[in-house]
């Protein structure tokens, strides 16, 4: 095989996409609203990118996801990763994530200080927000401090860490409030 390759791939959640290369899997694109803004999103960022039939590697992601998504707990260590375009920061981010368990999450900083670069959550932040391998690196398990869990990587599509962690059984999961949002953004009052 000459190039990369995708196909598109029914879950419990929707229509999911796969991008492989010879190497091994380049990316996961969880489902968007609808099956076209899913392949939209594959082209987009993978254009030299062609359907055709998944190899066994490839497989063995597809049938990891979906037992996922189903509530069953997969064991991607045996699936091939491409990881020629990540960066050796991101890479270990990467692999100390596979290592959280399922139902479980840790912060950005926790991961920055497990990793020996405790001033690194930021970057460690970076790396999750970037995540090619969605669910094979279950990025939905790493979180910001209080345990907001509403950002996901642009691979993401519709789906939320929020729900990726309730199919997990992951407990309690805190979203921010309106308040919350909305106060870093409000304008300053002038003074009276």
């Amino acid at each position: 095989m000459v190039g990369l390759a995708y196909a598109v791939f029914d879950t419990a959640i929707g229509r999911c996409g796969i991008i492989w290369s010879s190497t091994g899997v380049v990316a996961v694109q969880l489902p968007e609203a609808r099956e076209i803004d899913t392949r939209r999103r594959i082209f987009q960022v993978h254009p030299e990118a062609r359907e055709q039939p998944a190899p066994l590697n490839t497989e063995l992601a597809i049938e990891g996801i979906v037992g996922l998504l189903q509530g069953s707990d997969p064991d991607f260590s045996y699936v091939s990763l491409d990881a020629g375009g990540v960066p050796a920061f991101n890479r270990r981010v990467y692999e100390y994530t596979c290592t959280i368990p399922r139902g479980e999450t840790r912060t950005y900083h926790e991961i920055a200080k497990a990793l020996g670069a405790s001033g690194a959550a930021h970057s460690v932040a970076q790396a999750i927000s970037k995540n090619p391998y969605m669910i094979i690196v279950p990025c939905h398990r790493v979180l910001e401090a209080g345990g907001y869990a509403d950002r996901i990587s642009p691979y993401g599509g519709v789906i939320s860490k929020r729900r990726l962690l309730a199919l997990e059984g992951a407990h309690p999961i805190a979203s921010k409030t309106l308040f919350e949002v909305l106060l870093p953004v409000a304008p300053s009052r002038s003074p009276s």
